[in-house]
């Protein structure tokens, strides 16, 4: 019996791979994440934190504009939350002694100063430029004394993915019935002999009208943004 299920799973390998299909594709070589990183507030840069090159992580500060008037409204703002609160809370005590009226004053300017200080605290927010992911910034506009503004935005550093890559295989949109989703793509980088192996995780719905073109995405990890090669997709008839 062992005999006869070995020899099945035998015939169907072979059959797999006589019914293989190779498709010559083309790719390049882009970051998985990769931002145009600007201010949304106005004012003047104070400060500059990182350079092209340098790694950083979810949440660092790259760059800071000038913001003692901003830092002053929100301390105005804590001070103004922290005198309407005990006010609400003696008020609250003696709710039931006192007119419903003016006990709903006391409750509204309580509630203003926590929107007034969520408001500051959101305008000084702005003022610093952060990493939204880990990576590697690879191009810097910056420089202390600039001034930007949140009327023109503008991209003062680009930033992307430090070792995880897509490629962007093309392939002919006469095959586009047949590569699908988990289908495997055989591939070297250009001047480079070492074989690698991967498999398709989106495919564009869109074909390129001037080459004809439709387009897979595979994840991949330490290539350089830019390079390009080429391999095969491996499907089956």
């Amino acid at each position: 019996m062992k005999t006869i299920l070995k020899a099945l799973i035998s015939l169907l390998i072979l059959t797999n791979l006589l019914n293989a299909k190779d498709i010559c594709a083309t790719f390049t070589v882009e970051p998985l994440h990769d931002a145009k990183l600007a201010f949304i507030a106005s004012g003047i840069v104070k400060r500059v934190n990182v350079e092209v090159g340098e790694r950083v992580k979810k949440g660092d500060i790259l760059a800071e504009l000038a913001n003692s008037d901003i830092k002053a409204m929100l301390d105005v703002s804590k001070t103004a939350l922290k005198f309407a609160k005990k006010d609400y809370e003696r008020q609250l005590k003696i709710k039931n002694l006192i007119d419903e009226a003016r006990f709903d004053g006391v409750a509204y300017k309580y509630e203003n100063a926590k929107n007034q200080l969520a408001y500051q605290q959101a305008l000084y927010e702005k003022t610093f430029l952060k990493a939204p992911f880990n990576g590697v910034i690879y191009e810097k506009d910056i420089e202390v004394g600039d001034a930007v503004s949140a009327m023109m935005l503008k991209s003062v550093y680009k930033l992307q993915s430090q070792n995880k890559r897509k490629l962007l295989v093309a392939f002919d949109q006469k095959n586009r019935n047949i590569v699908t989703l988990g289908s495997k793509f055989h591939y070297s980088i250009d001047a480079d002999s070492t074989k690698y192996t991967g498999t398709i995780v989106k495919i564009h719905p869109r074909a390129n009208s001037k080459s004809r073109k439709i387009t897979a995405e595979i994840y991949a990890k330490g290539f350089i943004p830019g390079l390009f090669g080429d391999g095969t997709i491996e499907v089956k008839e």
